[in-house]
């Protein structure tokens, strides 16, 4: 795939038009600079833990007190951490751009909410979020902590209350509101996310197979690295999202 030139009248910004839809993919990247810890890599999340004991249905069955401790221990942190530039940045342009903005992220946080964005998913659950895992029951607000099982919760229904995320081998939330926006979009704006993890990886991809002369598509990638899907991308801007989000847009 070739890269599509970006418009030269402002080449160090995006450029967002009064028909364009934006649609804005977040990662564990932006959360990073609000003091979270990443996912992979030394002093990541899964440092020292096995995947498949702390992220996956067979882990929770197996030792639900150690999962609960690993998500508490998360809960904590989050609750310590504070939106940054980029979320506030995102959160204004919501402001400008309406019902245009969609926001889909992959973290688990609710920094976006508390910067003051609104239309927004989270596909791989919620933090502050819990539900049962064996009936239909909605999820419910949850900012409890777990340190062993005597603190453990159970449902009406006799199953376990676990967190509210979506753990390797499970169906990321939301998709066919997610599927039907970037099939929309004409805007897409990938943050801090590494271009690895399916399906999210996959959405800069499908957003281009919607261009056409008619209705082009325009990709961009905000981050500290090259993502390993660099080459989809219209134009890739290496740095730190609290640091290059807040003068990024330009409003034709």
């Amino acid at each position: 795939m070739t890269h599509r030139k970006p418009s030269s009248l402002h080449p160090h910004k995006i450029t967002i038009g009064k028909r364009d839809r934006v649609f804005v993919l977040t990662g564990a990247g932006i959360s990073a600079e609000s003091g979270l810890s990443t996912f992979r890599g030394a002093g990541g999340l899964w440092a020292g833990e096995r995947i498949e004991d702390i992220a996956s249905p067979r882990g929770w069955h197996r030792d639900p007190e150690r999962v609960w401790r690993f998500y508490s221990q998360r809960r904590e942190k989050a609750a310590e951490a504070e939106p940054n530039d980029g979320h506030r940045a995102l959160a204004r342009l919501e402001e400008q751009l309406g019902e245009r903005f969609f926001l889909c992220t992959q973290n688990v946080d609710n920094l976006h909410e508390r910067a003051g964005s609104r239309n927004l998913v989270h596909m791989h659950g919620e933090l502050s979020q819990s539900r049962c895992d064996s009936c239909e029951s909605e999820p419910f607000t949850d900012a409890h902590l777990y340190p062993d099982a005597s603190t453990h919760m159970r449902c009406e229904c006799g199953g376990r209350i676990r967190p509210n995320i979506v753990w390797f081998g499970e169906v990321p939330l939301h998709m066919e509101r997610i599927l039907d926006e970037l099939s929309r979009c004409t805007l897409m704006l990938v943050i801090g996310t590494s271009g690895v993890v399916q399906p999210a990886a996959s959405f800069v991809h499908w957003a281009n197979q919607h261009h056409t002369e008619d209705r082009p598509v325009r990709t961009y990638y905000v981050g500290p690295e090259h993502p390993a899907n660099a080459i989809a991308f219209t134009r890739v801007f290496e740095g730190a999202a609290g640091e290059i989000l807040p003068t990024l847009f330009h409003l034709a």
